[in-house]
């Protein structure tokens, strides 16, 4: 396999950011006023929980009900997770919701994620 040019100027370091999903720090989401999770996001330009994220949620957790402008779309790496309508998810499945749909999960054991969504929008299909 050949090695990386090295004839391309070198990434200037603001312009890198490098996080560990195992022991970065990770900060409290909010929804509608209450603990959502925490989240690891390395894009400060966008809002909390949006664009390509890792999101841990504590056992015992039913999230927030909500939905997103545009699309969402999830790995699970660990745990469990259980949709509002009962399809559970676990290590390994890649989910796709379409935008606007709304959701909310419950985890028994917790769970580790990486989310890649847009601006959230009103949990609207009650």
């Amino acid at each position: 396999m050949p090695k990386p040019s090295n004839e391309m100027k070198a990434i200037d370091p603001g312009d890198r950011r490098i996080a560990n999903i195992y022991t970065a720090p990770l900060k409290t989401l909010m929804s509608n006023s209450a603990e959502d999770g925490e989240v690891l996001q390395l894009d400060t330009d966008r809002p909390l929980g949006t664009g390509f994220h890792l999101y841990r949620i504590a056992p015992g957790t039913t999230t927030q009900a909500h939905g997103h402008i545009g699309h969402e779309e999830f790995l699970m790496i660990e745990g469990d997770l259980v949709d509002h309508d009962g399809i559970r998810y676990g290590p390994g499945d890649l989910v796709w919701l379409r935008a606007v749909t709304a959701h909310t999960s419950y985890t028994e054991a917790g769970c580790l994620i990486v989310v890649f969504a847009t601006e959230f929008g009103p949990p609207d299909n009650n």
